[in-house]
């Protein structure tokens, strides 16, 4: 057995010395899917519902309602994928999820009645709530420096999704319906499941659940692909390398013990106690009101876009509805789509930069900007124009939440924290398309766009009241070292 001295090194060093490479590449490949998967499958709401509607003669509400319950399975899924993935492993969460997500969807294309898809993409909804999961795995592949970065790389995989799925719709809808957009667009989680296997688990997780020798197999498979080579020694957890700097210079072995039977007996806590403890509660209370605000207000814009669209925002024409063979809903959304890549590389180029407050805060004042003059109707090209610019800031500044969101957490709730705010957030987007298609779409456009201003305001104030940057800042294993 190889010899690793008496030195030793924690995760975030391992890290840094393998650097990012080949390795991350291919954890990237697999998060991003994920990304791609739930993108394409949340982006379907703005083609089918219109189809469906006018097909099996439903009203708005029952319309509005097929949006709803994928959002109402979301808020189930986000927590439940969440808990399973910080107790079992987040390759457990990603089996369950692409099974769940990729059949229910499948068998949503072949529903012969309304009730029958609701059902169906009620348990869509659950899977998809996996989506956070991929976030905070391939945070813990990321070395320390230009993190940020990285995981906007990682975002983008979200707007190829959303992107892909307007085009996919342009060309599959008018031809040959919504029941093969459902089944087409339910394919990335079967690839998802099919590579299930291949794909490592989070050292960062195996470290917290003391499987360190797993742990250190992983990293050394990563530093081989990387051409790199681990820190001689021994991997320890991060706590365990604090504990040694903290104690360094101490003779005190009592307190040394002491400290050890503390984080021994919080990795015992619940995950709720640890995410309401007084640490921790201000900041995930703060980050509650973000999600819901922003999911409410990104979703409000895409949603908008399909009621706005060709000319809809005259409310003489609120109530004819739009075919879905009409090329001009599918160009809008298309074109509104390609509006996250500039606020990808926007968000790329500050998050870093000036840290993830400032760069949240300024666009969401931006976003504010370009959404106001809709509280009045606009002809057709500065709509689109204006939904344009307001999705490019909104989408940035969701990026960069769902990167500030995990950094906050320590290893052991990460997966749960988030998901119980990612869930939060599903709430804002089971309340948007009440607010989208019902206000929007019955000549309410001005106090629609009203109440999407006050969630971007109530957003922007959550993220001045955020108690700390995390930019440059290694992640916290324990909530000692996470406030």
């Amino acid at each position: 057995m190889e010899d690793r001295g008496h030195n030793v090194y924690s995760l975030d060093e391992a890290l840094s010395k393998i650097g990012f490479g080949n390795f991350q590449g291919l954890v990237l490949a697999y998060a991003g899917l994920g990304w791609v998967a739930e993108a394409m499958e949340m982006m379907i709401l703005s083609f089918i519902g219109r189809e469906v509607q006018v097909q099996w003669g439903l009203s708005s509400s029952e319309e509005s309602l097929i949006s709803t319950v994928v959002f109402a399975g979301m808020l189930i899924g986000a927590y439940s994928w969440g808990l399973v993935s910080d107790t079992y492993g987040r390759k457990k969460g990603f089996l369950g999820a692409a099974i769940l997500t990729g059949g229910a969807g499948l068998l949503s294309a072949l529903s012969p009645n309304y009730i029958s898809l609701l059902v169906l993409r009620f348990l869509v909804g659950i899977g998809l709530g996996c989506g956070h999961v991929f976030t905070s795995w391939f945070l813990e592949f990321v070395p320390t420096p230009k993190r940020g970065r990285w995981m906007i790389i990682f975002s983008s995989f979200w707007t190829v999704g959303t992107i892909f799925e307007a085009a996919l719709a342009w060309i599959v809808m008018p031809r040959f319906g919504w029941r093969w957009l459902l089944v087409l667009s339910s394919l990335p989680s079967f690839v998802l499941l099919i590579f299930n296997d291949v794909v490592p688990e989070s050292p960062r997780y195996l470290c917290m659940k003391s499987r360190t020798t797993e742990a250190y197999n992983i990293l050394q498979k990563g530093a081989l692909l990387n051409q790199q080579e681990l820190p001689p020694g021994m991997l320890v957890s991060h706590s365990t390398s604090e504990l040694n700097e903290e104690f360094a210079s101490s003779e005190d072995a009592n307190l040394l013990s002491e400290r050890i039977k503390t984080l021994s007996s919080e990795s015992k806590t619940s995950n709720m106690s640890v995410i309401f403890s007084s640490k921790l509660i201000r900041t995930t209370l703060l980050l509650w009101l973000l999600y819901f605000g922003n999911t409410f207000s990104y979703y409000g814009i895409i949603l908008l876009t399909s009621e706005l669209s060709g000319g809809k925002s005259d409310c003489r024409t609120a109530m004819h509805l739009k075919n879905t063979k009409d090329a001009s809903l599918y160009l809008d959304v298309f074109v509104t789509s390609l509006a996250e890549l500039p606020g990808l590389v926007l968000s790329a180029f500050i998050v870093d930069r000036v840290g993830r407050k400032f760069s949240m805060l300024v666009m969401f004042i931006l976003g504010f900007i370009l959404l106001l003059p809709l509280v009045a109707h606009q002809n057709e090209v500065l709509t689109t124009s204006l939904l344009f610019g307001a999705r490019m800031f909104i989408s940035a500044t969701f990026i960069v939440a769902c990167i500030y969101a995990p950094e906050v957490y320590p290893t052991n709730v990460r997966s749960t924290g988030v998901g119980i705010t990612t869930a939060i957030g599903r709430i804002g987007g089971m309340v948007c398309p009440l607010v989208a298609v019902g206000l929007a779409g019955g000549c309410n456009q001005m106090v629609a766009v009203v109440v999407f201003e006050i969630m971007i305001v109530l957003s922007g104030l959550s993220v001045v009241l955020f108690p700390f940057e995390t930019q440059g800042k290694e992640l916290a294993d324990h909530v000692h070292a996470s406030a």
